[in-house]
């Protein structure tokens, strides 16, 4: 780092310092449960999926889900002349437990790029929004692509984050896969979107899709399709080979003036979404779960590899509140039609 660098670096050090109320921020410390609180929110803010689903704080790290489902009829009446009034358990949580595990965070920025930030009068909110960015992003991934916690990960053969924790899809597989979770149609291995498939359209495989949902919460009006670009794509390009001869109903196509449901339900692809995702469930219904004691963070100079390191770890997990008010098909194992061909 050149002097002006340096100096920025080092206020900046010293602010953080101040923020998580310790001495230095170049040795590794443990965050208090606020700030601990505070720092998840800041990195809540760097994405608009995890906006919107649960972020909670736990104390241990295995024990009983933090919320659930509604499920069943509460208005009764009884005949208090015989018998007492006898309240009723009314939350669903499928399977009731949750798992963390021990996940870091790190990241390192160049000299050089320190160097260029540095003439910027927001150095500190760059570098911090950074960070947070990097970490939010991993986080999103790994909910949807992540199937184990390895003791040690390795990203060349787990490039989405696999290895690093059990994920929502991951979840859902060992709940109940085959009729929450649908694995192949008519070939084995295989479900297939598009005409002469299993579904002839993205349409008819939201609508099955959401019929694998327990009857009771099937009607929710909170209910929302997570749909990956592929399929989006590949539907819409149906829709052009349909009827993208009509000027009319071409101008809308490409003015994307066409639904915005399918199978009756708002869609929405979050980021980090397998590209042939389906999955169906609530915001609420989706949570990630952290020891509030187990953060920690340390800012490192290190000149042997000419760069700034910023370490956090967390003790973390996914869970999906309740299994019953999920669906989804098997995004590995989805085909849309190219031509005469399924790939």
């Amino acid at each position: 780092m050149n002097e002006v660098s340096k100096k920025k670096y080092l206020a900046f050090c010293i602010a953080m310092a101040t923020t998580f109320g310790v001495a230095s921020v170049t040795e590794q410390f443990n965050v208090t449960p606020t700030v601990a609180q505070t720092l998840q929110d800041k990195i809540v803010e760097e994405d608009s999926f995890l906006q919107k689903i649960n972020i909670f704080p736990v104390d241990e790290l295995k024990g009983e889900k933090v919320l659930g489902a509604v499920a069943g009829v509460v208005g009764k009446r009884t005949d208090t002349d015989n018998d007492d009034r006898e309240p009723q358990e009314v939350l669903a949580l499928g399977s009731k437990d949750y798992e963390l595990f021990p996940t870091e965070f790190d990241t390192y920025i160049k000299y050089k790029t320190v160097d260029t930030w540095a003439k910027f009068p927001n150095f500190q909110d760059r570098y911090v929004g950074y960070v947070r960015k990097a970490i939010a992003m991993a986080r999103v991934r790994t909910g949807w692509y992540g199937t184990s916690a390895a003791a040690v990960t390795n990203k060349v053969t787990n490039p989405n984050g696999e290895d690093v924790n059990k994920g929502w899809f991951q979840l859902m597989r060992e709940y109940d896969s085959g009729s929450q979770w649908m694995l192949q149609g008519a070939t084995a291995g295989e479900i297939r979107i598009g005409e002469g498939g299993d579904y002839p359209n993205l349409d008819a495989a939201v609508h099955d899709c959401r019929q694998m949902l327990e009857p009771i919460f099937r009607e929710r009006g909170d209910l929302v399709a997570f749909i990956g670009s592929d399929l989006l794509a590949a539907d819409k390009a149906a829709l052009y080979a349909a009827q993208g001869s009509t000027p009319s109903e071409k101008e809308r196509l490409a003015n994307e003036k066409v639904t915005k449901t399918y199978g009756g339900l708002p869609i929405a692809t979050p980021s980090g979404f397998p590209s042939r995702g389906l999955f169906i469930t609530t915001y609420d219904n989706l949570s990630w779960y952290y020891q509030d004691t187990s953060v920690r963070r340390q800012v490192v100079d290190n000149p042997k590899r000419n760069r700034v390191e910023d370490y956090t770890s967390v003790n973390d997990g996914y869970v999906v509140e309740n299994e019953e008010l999920a669906a989804g098909f098997e995004f590995k194992n989805i085909k849309i039609k190219e031509g005469a061909a399924w790939v």
